[in-house]
């Protein structure tokens, strides 16, 4: 590894960023986060960039708002100091969810956030599963999308169940469970969702396929309330699966969330480190996987000018 930095942009990323670094073979850098008493962010690099591949890693925990803030003045440190190359490493993209226009008067998030990120100097984004991949167009420069979908292939194969069934929760879902069907060569069911009278909030109703007295598998993007997820449990033991569990990339697991999954049928629920779990959250129903390896991959291959494609879609 030549002419490479990586630094955590908050103290909420050191953890996933030491994890990178100790997989890279190589020191975390020094950088110096504080705030001045009137609220303003303060950074320092500590060492020198010039002429260096530069990686800044950034979590995504409340306050949201303020790890852009820290993401956006660490690029412009970097840039100022004649960094090489910068690239913003976002384990979970924020704002992914508001990635259209699908109200009166709302703003498309997820593209002004891609023109803040280059606008402050990055050269490069590295993002995981991203909530919708055409957010990868709304970069002027390049935007790698890792998969979590090998890691967790390689869990539920460790588990060898013979009666697997893949479950997508709607019609939109129905192409991902396909293609892990595939990989685990089992048959697939559909949950069918339905609109009752004005409201606007689809109903689970049924099940498209069979199900009954088996392990039933469901794979997201992410979780964040858990309300989609709770629901589409309570559809599968209603028409007799034998065990539930669910495997996604980000658990957001916003307000009620661990709540509902700790009270819910799912046996497990498993997820990536894209986002911290913190302590009051770790249920025993909760499986973190560390996706920090496929990412320090990720930045080597491109540090020492390898290709990428099998870490996208493997």
């Amino acid at each position: 590894m030549e002419n490479i930095k990586v630094f955590s942009c908050s103290n909420e990323a050191d953890a996933f960023t030491k994890e990178v670094c100790e997989n890279l073979g190589i020191n975390i850098g020094e950088i110096d986060r504080m705030k001045f008493k009137n609220d303003n962010n303060f950074v320092q690099l500590k060492e020198t960039v010039r002429d260096k591949d530069v990686y800044f890693i950034q979590t995504t925990t409340p306050p949201v708002n303020e790890r852009i803030m820290e993401l956006l003045i660490c690029i412009d440190a970097a840039k100022r100091a004649s960094a090489r190359r910068i690239t913003a490493v976002l384990p979970y993209y924020m704002y992914s969810r508001s990635d259209k226009k699908d109200q009166p008067r709302v703003p498309i998030t997820a593209k002004l956030l891609a023109e803040l990120i280059e606008a402050a100097g990055a050269n490069r984004v590295m993002s995981c599963d991203l909530h919708n991949s055409a957010i990868q167009g709304y970069f002027n420069i390049n935007c790698d999308r890792l998969s979590a979908q090998s890691l967790l292939v390689a869990y539920f194969k460790e588990k060898k169940f013979n009666d697997m069934v893949i479950v997508a929760t709607d019609a939109g879902s129905s192409k991902k469970a396909y293609k892990y069907s595939k990989f685990f060569g089992c048959p697939i069911a559909m949950i069918d969702k339905r609109r009752e009278g004005n409201d606007d909030r689809a109903i689970a109703s049924t099940v498209i396929g069979d199900v009954k007295g088996k392990t039933a598998v469901v794979f997201d993007d992410e979780v964040d309330t858990a309300g989609s997820m709770i629901e589409t449990a309570n559809v599968l033991k209603a028409f007799g699966a034998k065990e539930i569990y669910a495997g996604c990339t980000h658990g957001v697991l916003s307000g009620p969330a661990v709540e509902r999954i700790k009270n819910s049928d799912f046996k497990e629920l498993v997820i990536t480190n894209t986002i911290p779990l913190p302590k009051e959250k770790q249920i025993d129903k909760i499986k973190v996987l560390s996706i920090a390896p496929l990412f320090a991959e990720a930045i080597r291959r491109l540090n020492e000018h390898e290709p990428m494609g099998d870490l996208f879609e493997n």
